[in-house]
C-alpha cells in the first residue's frame, strides 16, 4: 500500500483570506465587525445573540466539529485509507486546512468551477470526481500541471468520446504530464460511470491510446445504488463495490496500471464507508491506494446523515459516533394563528430538498430550552411555518434553533458562517464560503 501523506494548501492565501475586510456584503454579521478582519473578530469574544447578529443565522459547533474531524482521522488511519474529503459539501478553504491538520490525503471536487477555487488557495491535491470534457477547463488544468510540479490531479472518465475530447483539449505533446483519469463505474438508473465491463475495457484503451491521458485507477460513488441501509440494501452496495473492485482487478491483469507507483481506487459518500472499507480495503495484489471521499462527515447533520451513516445515530460500526455540528437560528417574527408561529427563514437560508428542518431548542429572555413537539411544515422564500403543540410553545420574538439535514445544500446559502466555543453563543471564528 502506498504511504499516506497528509495534502496541503496556501497558508498564505489562507492569511489573505483571514485579512480580509468585513462588511454589508455578508448576511448576519453585525455592524460592529465592519472594518475588520476575520482574525479580528476571532479575538473578540462576540456573542450571537448579545453583539447584533441577524437572524436567520446558520452555526457551526466548533466542539463537534473537532470530534468530527478526529474520528473520521482515526477511522481512516484505521483502515489504511486515504482521505480525500468532498469539499464541495463547504467550499470552505479554512475547513480544508482544518482537515489537512487531521490527515486528509486531498481534496475532492464536482466540477472546474471549484478546482480553480481550491488552486487558488494552493490545495495541492485534487480528485474530480466527474467527467471533464469542456476544452476551456481543460487547457486551464494543462496550464495549472505545467505551472506546479506539486499539484496532483485526476478526474474521472466514462466513454470513449469523452477520452476523445480530452485529448483534442489538451496540448498535443506540450504539457510536461498526461492528465490522470480514473475510470469509473456506474449502475444501470444511476449517475455517470460505465455499465458494463466490456464498456469499461474499451474506455481503458482509448485512455492507453491517447498521448495526453493516463489510466491511474478506478472510480465509483456508490451512494447512486439506488438502495437504503436496510440488510438487502446493504448487500446491494458490497456488490457493486466488489465489481468496483475486480474490475481494477482486471485492468491490471491486462497491464493498464504497468509502471505506476500506485493505483487509486476510490468510492465513498458518507452513507456506505463502512461497506467500502469492508471491500476496499485489506490486501491487494497491486500497489493500491484506496481514497475514500466522504465529506458530510465534518458538520454530519439531524437528518439524512444522522439516520443513514454507519457512525450516525443508528450506527452499524463499533466506536465514537458523528455529531450534528451545524445549526441555524431563526426569530419568531408573528403568532397569527393559535398553533401557527413564523420564524425569518425560508428557502434561501435553509436546506430542504431532502427533509425541511426541525425545531430543537427555544432561547427566549436568555434561557435555551429543548423544543419538542413543534414542527415545521413549509418554507417559503424567507418564511418558514411552525406548527405547535401549545398555544404558549413560541412567543414573538424567541429563537429556534432548527437542526438541519443534508448539508451539502445548506452551506451554498451562506457566505459566512459563524462558529461557537462550547457555551453555543461565543463566536470563536468565521467561516467564509466560495459558491
Amino acid at each position: 500500500m502506498s504511504e499516506i501523506t497528509p495534502g496541503q494548501l496556501s497558508q498564505a492565501a489562507l492569511d489573505a483570506l483571514l485579512a480580509e475586510p468585513l462588511d454589508w456584503r455578508f448576511k448576519g454579521l453585525p455592524d460592529a465587525v465592519h472594518g475588520l478582519s476575520i482574525r479580528d473578530v476571532q479575538e473578540r469574544g462576540l456573542t450571537l445573540f448579545g453583539d447584533g447578529f441577524l437572524p436567520p443565522l446558520t452555526v457551526l459547533d466548533d466542539v463537534a466539529l473537532t470530534h468530527n474531524l478526529t474520528t473520521m482521522a482515526d477511522f481512516c488511519a484505521t483502515h489504511g485509507f486515504a482521505h480525500a474529503p468532498h469539499g464541495k459539501t463547504t467550499m470552505a478553504p479554512q475547513l480544508y486546512a482544518r482537515q489537512f491538520a487531521h490527515g486528509a490525503w486531498g481534496q475532492t471536487a464536482a466540477n472546474a468551477s471549484q478546482l480553480r477555487i481550491y488552486r487558488a488557495f494552493g490545495v495541492n491535491r485534487v480528485i474530480l470526481a466527474n467527467e471533464l470534457v469542456d476544452a476551456t477547463a481543460l487547457r486551464w488544468l494543462a496550464g495549472e500541471l505545467d505551472r506546479d510540479p506539486g499539484f496532483t490531479f485526476s478526474c474521472w472518465v466514462d466513454s470513449v468520446r469523452g477520452v476523445e475530447l480530452m485529448t483534442e483539449a489538451l496540448p498535443s505533446g506540450g504539457a510536461s504530464r498526461p492528465v490522470d483519469v480514473l475510470l469509473e463505474l456506474g449502475v444501470h438508473g444511476g449517475r455517470t460511470g460505465v455499465r458494463d465491463r466490456p464498456t469499461a475495457l474499451k474506455v481503458a484503451e482509448a485512455v492507453a491510446a491517447s498521448p495526453a491521458l493516463r489510466l491511474t485507477g478506478v472510480a465509483s460513488f456508490e451512494g447512486a445504488v439506488p438502495v437504503d441501509t436496510s440488510a438487502e440494501g446493504l448487500a446491494t452496495v458490497h456488490a457493486h463495490l466488489s465489481e468496483l473492485r475486480a474490475l481494477a482487478l482486471d485492468l491490471a491483469g491486462r497491464g493498464h496500471f504497468d509502471g505506476l507507483d500506485q493505483v487509486i481506487v476510490t468510492a465513498g459518500g458518507s452513507e456506505f464507508f463502512d461497506q467500502v472499507v469492508d471491500v476496499l480495503g485489506g490486501e491487494w495484489p497491486l500497489p493500491v491506494l484506496p481514497v475514500l471521499r466522504s465529506g458530510a462527515y465534518l458538520t454530519h447533520d439531524e437528518g439524512l446523515y444522522e439516520r443513514t451513516s454507519p457512525i450516525g445515530a443508528h450506527a452499524r460500526l463499533d466506536g465514537p459516533r458523528l455529531r450534528p455540528a451545524v445549526r441555524a437560528w431563526a426569530q419568531v417574527m408573528s403568532r397569527p394563528e393559535p398553533r401557527l408561529a413564523f420564524v425569518t427563514a425560508g428557502k434561501r437560508d435553509l436546506p430542504y430538498d431532502i427533509d425541511l428542518p426541525v425545531p430543537v431548542l427555544r432561547r427566549r429572555g436568555g434561557t435555551v430550552t429543548a423544543l419538542t413537539g413543534c414542527v415545521l411544515t413549509k418554507l417559503n422564500d424567507q418564511h418558514g411555518f411552525i406548527e405547535l403543540d401549545a398555544d404558549d410553545a413560541l412567543e414573538i420574538g424567541d429563537w429556534v434553533a432548527l437542526g438541519l439535514s443534508h448539508p451539502c445544500t445548506t452551506f451554498d446559502k451562506v457566505p459566512i458562517v459563524p462558529v461557537v466555543g462550547a457555551d453555543g453563543e461565543t463566536v470563536v471564528d468565521l467561516i467564509r464560503t466560495f459558491f
